[in-house]
């Protein structure tokens, strides 16, 4: 295969938008003359940053249909018509070889369209649970890509291929590159590529705790747009030093100085927590479509890699505190949970689906 035309439709948030990069990363790095072509919209994060990396992006007008209460759910019904002509137009012009969809709002028409064209197409499903738009897709898509094998009982088994989420490129260096941890005790926070107020709260509640209890540590912290100067504001009145970023572009470096990570539990948060192989303490979304983040968590937990609080038991901070107390004073336990969080990595998932492309 000398040249390939791939369309990744989907995004909204990084943990659909990011695994869509790795495989135009890895396409790229196998036929540097393959052009590939986005589409999503102009809502989320795929308009903010595919450009910024390099990548073309279309889009076009859809909305979800669930958690949007009954007047968005009608005003998304009502758009489905107009995206379906939208994302054939886009294919059309484009007119690649596969479609992927990866998730998100634009994932669906584009897929369907994709499909009615007759063209191959295929969707990663990331969660432990699909959702809605990946459940109606299943009975259109040629392939679709597991990131946990329970999730192949919701659909055909021989369509499904369990390969695991796949991994940006500049993470995938960094583990490659066995980078040491510049600073002990360090935390490394985040709640998601647009930020979390409920664990930014948790956060700065639980380092107040930890600092008049005289435990040594450091923080870096990716708060999101809307929770930045909230915050700063509550770490600096807890008189609690911390590097407090909206969007932390580089995460594979934070990832590799990192002692201990505090996250959501999306499934692309989870698929490079298990490529890093550090320990993780995560407090799921609780509300999260079907409660997936919550059973992603337990998968982790089950499996020794890492430790669960969920929101509800916040308690101003004080249990977060004690978890992140307790695995600081623990070196071995930590050597053992990142251990248990290597072995659930999936280094070739973006590998093993762009040979399924190239099959095509």
């Amino acid at each position: 295969m000398s040249a390939a035309r791939l369309l990744i439709a989907g995004g909204g948030t990084g943990g659909h938008l990011f695994p869509g990069v790795a495989l135009a990363e890895e396409l790229r790095a196998r036929h540097p003359d393959a052009e590939l072509l986005f589409v999503g919209t102009e809502r989320g994060i795929e308009s903010r940053l595919l450009p910024t990396l390099g990548w073309p992006l279309q889009t076009i007008q859809v909305s979800g249909l669930k958690t949007v209460g009954l007047l968005g759910a009608i005003r998304g019904a009502l758009r489905i018509p107009g995206a379906l002509l939208q994302s054939r137009r886009v294919i059309k012009s484009f007119a690649p070889d596969v479609v992927i969809g990866v998730g998100g709002y634009a994932s669906g028409p584009v897929v369907m369209a994709a499909r009615l064209m007759g063209l191959p197409t295929a969707i990663l499903e990331q969660n432990s649970i699909p959702g809605l738009t990946n459940r109606i897709l299943s009975r259109f898509a040629r392939r679709i890509f597991l990131s946990f094998a329970h999730s192949q009982s919701f659909f055909k088994a021989k369509k499904c291929e369990l390969v695991g989420n796949p991994i940006r490129a500049q993470i995938l260096a960094h583990l490659k590159a066995g980078e040491q941890k510049a600073t002990p005790g360090r935390l490394f926070i985040f709640g998601g590529s647009q930020g979390a107020v409920a664990v930014n709260t948790m956060c700065w509640q639980a380092a107040a705790i930890l600092k008049a209890q005289g435990v040594e540590f450091s923080i870096v912290h990716q708060t999101g747009e809307a929770g930045l100067e909230a915050t700063q504001k509550g770490y600096q009145e807890a008189g609690v030093e911390a590097d407090c970023r909206a969007f932390i572009s580089d995460m594979a470096s934070e990832y590799s100085a990192a002692d201990i990570i505090i996250s959501r539990s999306g499934a692309t948060t989870i698929a490079e927590l298990g490529i890093v192989g550090v320990p993780a303490i995560l407090i799921p979304y609780p509300h999260a479509a079907n409660n997936h983040q919550e059973l992603n968590a337990k998968e982790m937990v089950d499996k020794g890699a890492a430790l669960m609080l969920r929101q509800s038991e916040s308690d101003e901070g004080r249990a977060l505190a004690a978890l992140i107390a307790d695995l600081l004073g623990d070196r071995p336990r930590r050597d053992r949970m990142a251990v248990a969080m290597r072995e659930i990595g999936r280094p070739d998932a973006a590998s093993r689906c762009v040979d399924w492309i190239e099959s095509q």
